[in-house]
């Protein structure tokens, strides 16, 4: 691990997006809450929440951090893509981009999971940080559309 004993604690926030693309009458079913294992949003939400809690613990040379606010939206982007936004913050000595990304890695599995009976052929992907503050090297903004 990294020591960032001398760092200062500062507040510290990340922004991670995920795509997922699906048949489009799949993604219709999954916003409205229409799929036979149930609510996939509710849940894709609930286990990107539990998933950057636990980053720490899954990624080996992360710091384990106090998360002080996690949030994960979905916003459909055309017919058959639906995009996560996971937006995670901290008031800590290093930064929560893995955290970040994890809780839209696993909101992405989690969504897959609940839509594979209805297609299989579901993609995820890419995986990107899109927006840091905080720390020494203050802020970073991705700029452009997913590769």
């Amino acid at each position: 691990m990294v020591d960032v004993s001398q760092k200062t604690v500062t507040v510290r926030t990340a922004v991670a997006s995920a795509r997922v693309t699906m048949l489009p009458e799949v993604l219709h079913a999954l916003c409205g809450g229409k799929l036979p294992k149930g609510d996939a949003l509710a849940a894709a939400r609930v286990a990107g929440t539990l998933a950057a809690k636990k980053t720490g613990e899954l990624i080996p040379l992360c710091h384990p951090l106090p998360i002080d606010w996690v949030e994960i939206d979905f916003d459909p982007v055309d017919e058959a893509t639906l995009s996560i936004r996971a937006t995670v913050r901290t008031s800590a000595r290093t930064g929560v981009e893995m955290e970040a990304l994890t809780a839209a890695t696993v909101a992405a599995l989690t969504l897959y999971d609940m839509a594979k009976a209805a297609d299989r052929s579901i993609s995820i992907g890419p995986i990107r940080l899109e927006r840091k503050e905080g720390g020494k090297s203050g802020t970073y903004q991705r700029t452009g559309e997913p590769r």
